[in-house]
């Protein structure tokens, strides 16, 4: 599967991250360092952005938040687990559909080998 330009920009920073750390710390970490390669990179994004349910045009605050927004234009949800799972996946794609953002990562930490977690989605 051949990524946009953004998507691979944001995956070799986040196996720079990997490769720099390894598997087995928590997501925060990760999310920090990310956060940090993502800066000296000069891309945009923001950190824990809030993603409100909007139901019936009532905005409620449920505690949602979207791990890296990059320039708009892509989501990102850092994982350290085990493996990923159907409920992360559906996860991500409420968040990106939320948001009405059409690409998102999933970007799980604790593998060996990075790549081997990272899923893309496309609404």
């Amino acid at each position: 599967m051949e990524f946009d330009d953004l998507s691979n920009r944001i995956i070799g920073l986040a196996i720079e991250v990997h490769r720099e750390l390894g598997p087995g710390l928590l997501e925060n970490s990760y999310k920090q360092c990310l956060a940090y390669e993502l800066s000296h990179a000069n891309i945009a994004f923001k950190m824990e952005v809030e993603l409100p349910v909007i139901y019936k045009n009532f905005r409620i605050a449920c505690g949602y938040r979207i791990d890296l927004l990059i320039e708009n234009k892509l989501v990102i949800e850092l994982k350290s687990i085990e493996k990923i799972l159907p409920v992360h996946e559906a996860q991500l794609l409420t968040y990106m559909k939320m948001a009405n953002i059409k690409i998102g990562l999933i970007m799980n930490f604790n593998e060996k080998i990075l790549k081997k977690g990272i899923k893309r989605f496309v609404l």
